[in-house]
């Protein structure tokens, strides 16, 4: 079955250049096109699409708050939010919004479908190097300061109460940025093992995908946060 896809931007050259690559694909295929947040949030609701290509700069309701609002739907579908410039503010909006990442439209059109089928698949968007500074960056300026060495660690948090020893190393790794090659490595244990127990964490914590795995992983304490 095709992805299907639903593509936002205010700019009628990008919806259009996306729109012709993805129609000589075999696996995507465009269900609709929005020119602003709100139409994208109706047709959300109307279409259901797998995926969202958002911008970000809209007229009306921008495509942080057109995140929100469709990723709050049931069933939701997975949301790339594009930005003009590798800008943290509109990348820490859109991950905290719900994204499950984000593309610069600097890219080249066949690296951005590529993108849009590894989040289809459930995987992360963004390359292991990348997250370790993207999630380091967002624990660092938006979550509260680290406790004291004595205080109750937040890892012990009703949020992660209910996975084992070994899932929190998996998490804490999954934190870090590493990819299930590298966490096998770290722990000495096989990839699919890895995998399973990253399997378990998204199943577990409710987790959209591994940027939202690494993001709990900044908010339980289970990977320290930079003072």
């Amino acid at each position: 079955m095709s992805v299907r896809v639903l593509l936002v931007d205010d700019q009628p050259l990008m919806l259009v250049g996306l729109g012709i690559l993805i129609g000589d694909t075999d696996d995507l295929e465009v269900v609709g096109e929005a020119g602003d947040g709100r139409e994208a949030v109706r047709l959300v609701r109307e279409l259901r699409p797998d995926v969202v290509v958002m911008d970000i700069r809209m007229p009306g309701m921008d495509g942080i708050e057109a995140t929100r609002q469709a990723t709050a739907e049931p069933d939701p579908p997975k949301v790339l939010v594009l930005t003009t410039f590798d800008d943290d503010e509109y990348v820490y909006g859109a991950l905290r919004a719900g994204a499950s990442g984000f593309l610069l439209k600097s890219m080249a059109l066949d690296a951005i479908l590529d993108a849009i089928r590894v989040v289809a698949a459930g995987d992360a968007l963004i390359a292991p190097s990348v997250t370790r500074r993207l999630i380091a960056d967002f624990a660092g300026t938006s979550a509260p300061a680290a406790p004291e060495p004595d205080a109750e660690p937040a890892a012990d948090s009703s949020l992660i109460a209910g996975i084992t020893d070994r899932e929190r190393e998996v998490l804490a790794l999954v934190g870090q940025g590493l990819s299930n090659a590298e966490i096998a490595e770290r722990l000495v244990i096989s990839a699919a093992t890895a995998k399973t127990h990253v399997a378990r964490l998204f199943a577990k914590l409710g987790a959209r995908d591994r940027v939202h795995l690494a993001i709990i992983a900044f908010e339980t304490g289970l990977v320290p946060r930079r003072r």
